[in-house]
């Protein structure tokens, strides 16, 4: 139960991040598209090294201890990043969203939902899967992993969280609502967090697929979202350095704690 505690906890954080992020539109403070761009790119970074070190890795030496043969180990590990992936696009060709840049996605009934809700979509479905992160790297019962993982979800919701609100500004929306609304973007993350949590203490059996389900989708993410937003405004060599800076770090945290 102490994990599903922790997990929840880790969800709550990533919440506030988003909330935190999206607090400049209040006093009337953004950020430059290049900065933004620029932290995205770090915050994806670090997503993709707790992706390997923290999820990935971890997820095959389960494996391996399950069923005593790396090649199984590694092909469950395979099974589940291609499984994490693959619910993540079904979610994003299924759910009507819309995107800030590039435009609707989704089901054929958008023309009947309120624009807002096109964006808390977007949005809803890729921090849910990140929520799920948390709850299955802290369910796993390895605290220094769960710390991880929560870390790069947040310093990339916060960022997000901004963008939110610049966005529904720019629609029309007055700064506290457009704020309360990003902020409640993040609310479902402790709700991932929990059932991942939960699903991984019920059952050790389901850790390598819990571990490395999240890491496809927290990679679906990266690669399909917030690295192709980095690039559209002419900012990729920041975005860029800002990866891979993000990367490295994350990396030397988790070699070094682990």
């Amino acid at each position: 139960m102490q994990e599903i505690l922790w997990g929840t906890l880790g969800g709550l954080v990533a919440w506030i991040a988003t909330t935190a992020g999206a607090a400049p539109v209040l006093v009337g403070r953004g950020m430059s598209s290049r900065t933004a761009d620029t932290m995205l790119g770090f915050a994806a970074g670090v997503m993709l090294s707790a992706s390997f070190f923290s999820l990935i890795l971890p997820g095959i030496d389960a494996a391996e201890l399950q069923t005593g043969s790396v090649v199984l180990a590694s092909l469950i590990a395979s099974a589940g990043i291609a499984l994490g992936a693959g619910f993540v696009a079904w979610l994003n060709a299924t759910l009507p969203h819309e995107h800030f840049y590039s435009g609707s996605e989704g089901g054929a009934e958008q023309a009947a939902l309120a624009r807002i809700w096109l964006f808390v979509i977007a949005i809803t479905i890729h921090n849910f899967p990140e929520g799920l992160s948390i709850g299955v790297a802290f369910g796993g019962g390895d605290l220094t992993n769960g710390i991880s993982v929560m870390t790069g979800i947040s310093l990339q919701d916060m960022p997000e969280g901004l963008a939110v609100a610049v966005a529904l500004i720019g629609r029309g929306y007055d700064r506290r609502r457009a704020f309360l609304v990003a902020s409640m973007t993040g609310a479902v993350e402790p709700v991932g967090a929990f059932l991942g949590a939960a699903a991984i203490t019920v059952s050790g059996s389901l850790l390598p697929w819990g571990l490395t389900f999240a890491a496809g989708a927290m990679l679906y993410i990266i690669s399909h979202e917030i690295m192709p937003e980095t690039h559209r405004n002419g900012h990729q060599n920041r975005a860029t350095a800002g990866l891979i800076a993000g990367l490295v770090l994350m990396m030397v945290l988790d070699v070094s704690l682990g």
